[in-house]
């Protein structure tokens, strides 16, 4: 059975090299670039790691994916599997782990990504018809999506 595990700023190297396999394995996925996260410094990995950022090892960190706090809205950010480890329910105990940390939660998917937005909406989330850029001068969109709660 893998391991769910929360990094923390010490966890820095560890984090940057699974965030750049990321990166390198599927581009259009981030908001991010390979080119800009390579130029980061050891200060910028650590102060990624401040909000909740978790890693499934099997034995290494094959999935991951992380939470801030934008005004009490909790934002997933980074969710990526290995492609040789997709399908076997990494996202979701990695969504498990971060979508009670805050009382509403949201995230954005590439629209172009039908898979991804798959297992967002079998966990719950749903699409809101709300469009924006992936990064600026992309031709490409994500959608925001949100995780409905009981009043």
């Amino acid at each position: 059975m893998s391991d769910l595990r929360r990094l923390g700023p010490d966890d820095w190297e560890e984090f940057r090299d699974i965030r750049l396999r990321s990166l390198a394995d599927s581009p259009d996925a981030f908001g991010s670039t390979l080119e800009r996260e390579q130029a980061f410094t050891e200060s910028d990995w650590r102060t990624r790691l401040t909000g909740p950022v978790y890693v499934v090892d099997d034995p290494t960190p094959v999935a991951v994916g992380g939470l801030f706090d934008n005004e009490g809205v909790g934002q997933i950010w980074g969710m990526w599997t290995d492609p040789a480890h997709r399908g076997r329910g990494h996202a979701r105990r990695i969504l498990d782990a971060v979508t009670p940390l805050l009382p509403r939660v949201q995230l954005h998917v590439n629209v172009a990504n039908p898979a991804a937005r798959t297992t967002y909406e079998r966990y719950g989330f749903v699409g809101t018809g709300v469009l924006e850029p992936l990064r600026p001068g992309s031709d490409q969109g994500m959608e925001l999506m949100v995780l409905p709660r009981e009043p």
